[in-house]
């Protein structure tokens, strides 16, 4: 992470800023917040972000929100970061009576709904770091009118409004001063002579904590993890040591933090994180702890891809990137020797390769701290996905077996589900939307709020999700098309169309072009307008509507496709409706 002084002068180099995607984020605080804004532009620099920046004035919080004239308004952000300090809550908290604090929580919680509501912006409230008054001591934890009982019910109860608004994020800075500490987050000289509540050393985790939130909704995440075995998942080397003497285990000593680290690994895949191996092992014997090993908590069900062999880790990284089939930089990978970090990083500059500690009981402290699993989603279908990336890496091995593509299709007796929305399917249709990088047309993401809107106006949108089995498993829902309907010129439009790579090659665009003719006919609609919307990561898509027969329009600015639904013929494919 970048020391303050340097975010400060990657923000007085702005105007050389070229080239890179453009996002408005205002920031709006009761406290001084210049600081943080430049630490915010510096930090979008780094994560790939050209950000315009709108600074609210100083203490003017609810001025901007509740006035529709306001310079916040005028500004229409993408982003809205708000600020409102644990010390300002604390003063108005102090000229409150009895009755009033009973009601401090739920007043800002209030407030909270409200600029949900006043704002289509994606909303970044930071939560409220602790401090205690010392007014009751350990016995203001049982009384209700206290202000740390306050604080704390603000806090908890911020989560809660998070999961009822959809444009709703938590900047958790609450958990930012445990790791840094009170005195090191806040300090009461700098706060009287300039009203600043965070210290010059705070800000680059505050802003690398923004900045993880805009990249989440951006697309910009990690979703697999790769991991190296000896003295990483175990102490010891496994071909060396044997089982029996390898440090894993719950009790006292080194094996207790290997294990440990193990248990956090596996809640990562729980959430949807993929896991590979990649490993300088004989494979058999790599895999024996897995199967074996009574103190393991990872098992080989876990893993999606397992490779262990005596070739440079590099190529083996690219062979489990060509399985998945996401980009380098969706991984992330852990290795305790800097020579095989340095050597990956050489070769693979896209990926995330962290410097872990010398020391393995220090590892998850280490990775705590850069955070860098973040998501804006999560469904209950993200527990299943290292299942279905096992199941991918036995197709692409009977792929192998096939003398030419059409054949391997055919084998795969493959079905397609096809649904609108539906409040089963919404939370992964969004996430979806955030996930899907390459094969995503116009790359516009929605959040859970956006899809339920668009899935009630019928007269305005038909969506459509598609799902996909074969005779190997159930990838579950892979693809999505949202279709703007214009009645007067008898037009759809394709608002939205992305699907997951993990079934690229197998037809899916031919089937899912098929039906979308299929519905406008039926429908009394003649054209499909489709639109490619360059990015950095789906040029792979570049030609999608023109091998599909599309005919480029002649305009000036967009990359806007026809087709002429009457003289469409149904593309060949190997994949039935269910």
């Amino acid at each position: 992470m970048n020391s303050f002084n340097a975010l400060k002068k990657i923000y007085s180099r702005r105007a050389e800023i070229k080239n890179l995607p453009h996002i408005k984020v205002a920031v709006v605080g009761d406290t001084a917040t210049q600081f943080l804004a430049m630490a915010i532009y510096g930090t979008g620099v780094e994560r790939g972000f050209d950000i315009e920046l709108f600074e609210a004035e100083y203490n003017q919080v609810e001025r901007q929100f509740l006035d529709k004239a306001s310079d916040l308004y005028r500004f229409d952000a993408d982003y809205i970061v708000v600020f409102q300090s644990t010390h300002k809550l604390l003063t108005r908290y102090g000229k409150c009576g009895d009755a009033d604090r009973l009601r401090l929580a739920d007043e800002r919680l209030d407030f909270v709904r409200t600029i949900c509501e006043t704002t289509d912006a994606k909303i970044i409230y930071c939560n409220y770091p602790e401090i205690d008054d010392a007014v009751f001591g350990n016995f203001a934890n049982q009384v209700e009118f206290s202000f740390l009982y306050q604080l704390r019910k603000l806090n908890y109860k911020l989560m809660e409004v998070a999961r009822e608004c959809p444009n709703l994020y938590i900047c958790d800075l609450a958990t930012i001063q445990n790791k840094l500490g009170r005195d090191a987050v806040f300090q009461p000289s700098i706060y009287v002579s300039t009203e600043m509540v965070l210290s010059i050393e705070a800000l680059p985790w505050v802003a690398s904590r923004i900045l993880d939130i805009i990249c989440a909704l951006k697309g910009k995440i990690k979703k697999c993890l790769v991991l190296d075995l000896d003295n990483t998942l175990w102490g010891g080397v496994i071909g060396d040591d044997g089982i029996e003497n390898i440090q894993i285990g719950h009790g006292l000593g080194i094996g207790k933090a290997f294990s440990e680290f193990q248990l956090w690994i596996k809640k990562l895949k729980e959430r949807g994180v993929i896991l590979a191996v990649c490993s300088k092992n004989t494979e058999s014997v790599a895999k024996e702890p897995f199967v074996k090993h009574p103190d393991m908590i990872l098992k080989l069900d876990d893993i999606a891809v397992f490779v262990a062999n005596w070739e440079n880790k590099a190529d083996n990284i690219r062979r489990i990137q060509q399985i998945l089939n996401i980009g380098f930089d969706s991984m992330v990978f852990l290795d305790d020797n800097p020579f095989e970090r340095n050597m990956v990083r050489a070769n693979i500059p896209d990926i995330v390769v962290p410097e872990l500690p010398e020391d393995p009981g220090e590892y998850l402290e280490h990775l705590y701290g850069l955070n860098l699993f973040e998501t804006v989603s999560y469904s209950a279908a993200d527990s299943e996905r290292t299942r279905q990336y096992q199941v991918e890496a036995r197709r692409v091995s009977e792929r192998m077996s096939f003398a030419n593509e059409d054949e391997f299709l055919a084998s795969l007796e493959m079905v397609s589900d096809i649904q609108a929305f539906t409040p089963f399917n919404i939370p992964r249709v969004a996430q979806l939307s955030q996930r899907s990088n390459q094969f995503n047309l116009r790359t516009v993401r929605y959040t859970e709020g956006d899809i339920e809107r668009m899935g009630k106006d019928p007269e305005r949108y038909a969506p459509f999700t598609f799902t996909l089995a074969d005779k190997f498993g159930d990838n579950g829902l892979i693809c999505v098309v949202i279709l703007e309907k214009d009645n007067r010129a008898k037009t759809l439009f394709i608002d939205t169309w992305f699907m997951s790579c993990r079934v690229l090659k197998r037809g899916m665009e031919r089937f899912t072009l098929n039906v979308l003719v299929r519905y406008a006919r039926e429908n009394g609609f003649k054209k499909i307008i489709g639109e490619y919307i360059p990015t950095v990561k789906n040029k792979m898509v570049e030609d999608h509507y023109a091998q599909l027969g599309f005919v480029k329009l002649p305009e000036m600015e967009k990359n806007l496709y026809m087709l002429d639904v009457d003289s469409y013929i149904d593309k060949t494919c190997y994949i039935l409706s269910k």
